[in-house]
This record gives structure tokens, C-alpha cells and sequence, in this order.
């Protein structure tokens, strides 16, 4: 929506009201979160429909909002599971340094260089996230004597999303 091109008085103030509209209903999508309830989940739906189906007068405004709104299982989401983020900036995140090596290089040569640099990266950034040192992770899983013995880490992720 920011991206989106106005011409007229009437498109800029069509674009900042619906966007004051929808950093509101994302404030209190972040407050829904640390207190779900389905009577405000209920209410937060209808506001959505609200919001989205409103004619500005700026008819590509209203098709993007349309389209958001063909998105609404998705985008309301956090209305069964509170417990997902909101945003999607530590998975873009994630895959950042991929995106600068494979800039820098061009790329793998073949598609099982591709799945392999994947799967390594994924490794990487997971045991990062647990505090495991990748090296150490390597060593337990390929049975190296003296690594210390590390558990698969779905173990330690799924201990992580257990409710405390």
C-alpha cells in the first residue's frame, strides 16, 4: 500500500485514512495476541470485513484492498493461533545472508548444491537460534568421539514451544 502511486488530493487522503485504518487494526491484533478471547476474535473478523470491503473512490486502492481481502484466512491467522508472529521479519531475515551469497556467487551449479546449501543453512540458523553451536551439533550427529552428545533438534524446538 505505500508503494502505491496517488495523483489527487482525494487519493492521498483515501490512502492515508485507509492505512490509519489498518496500523489501528494491527495495534489491537497485537493486543489480541497477549489476550485472545472469541468474542474479540469475532469482532476483529467483522472489523476486517469493515475496513477492507469500504469503497475509497480510489479504484486502485480498492482492488488492492480487495485482494487483501481474498487473503483473509491468512492475514487473520493470528485469530486461532495467537501464538504466531504477526509479521514475517525474522523468517525474511533468516534468509538473508542466503540471498547475499547467492548474489555474490551466482548461485550453485547444480540442484543438489542448491538442496545442500539449504539444508546447511537451515541447520545453521536453527542451532543458532537454540544456542548450539553448529560444529558441536555436526560432531554428536556423525558420532565424533568427545563432542558432547546433542539431542535431534526438533527435541530442543519443540521445548521451546511448550507453554511455560
Amino acid at each position: 500500500m505505500h508503494k502505491l502511486d496517488t495523483f489527487t488530493d482525494q487519493h492521498r487522503a483515501a490512502q492515508t485514512r485507509v492505512r490509519g485504518l489498518i496500523w489501528d487494526f494491527y495495534a489491537d491484533l497485537k493486543a489480541y495476541q497477549l489476550k485472545p478471547g472469541k468474542r474479540r476474535a469475532s469482532a476483529l473478523r467483522a472489523r476486517f470485513d469493515r475496513i477492507f470491503l469500504r469503497p475509497t473512490g480510489f479504484a486502485t486502492l480498492d482492488r488492492l484492498m480487495a485482494r487483501l481481502h481474498s487473503n483473509k484466512a491468512e492475514l487473520l491467522m493470528v485469530l486461532e493461533r495467537p501464538e504466531i508472529p504477526l509479521h514475517t521479519n525474522g523468517s525474511e531475515n533468516d534468509i538473508r545472508c542466503q540471498v547475499t551469497r547467492r548474489k555474490v556467487s551466482a548461485g550453485t551449479r547444480s540442484d543438489i548444491g542448491r538442496d545442500c546449501r539449504d539444508a546447511f543453512l537451515s541447520l545453521a540458523k536453527t542451532c543458532d537460534k537454540l544456542g548450539i553451536a553448529l560444529w558441536d551439533y555436526l560432531g554428536s550427529r556423525l558420532k565424533i568421539v568427545g563432542h558432547a552428545i546433542i539431542e535431534s533438534l526438533d527435541v530442543y524446538v519443540r521445548a521451546r514451544m511448550r507453554p511455560a
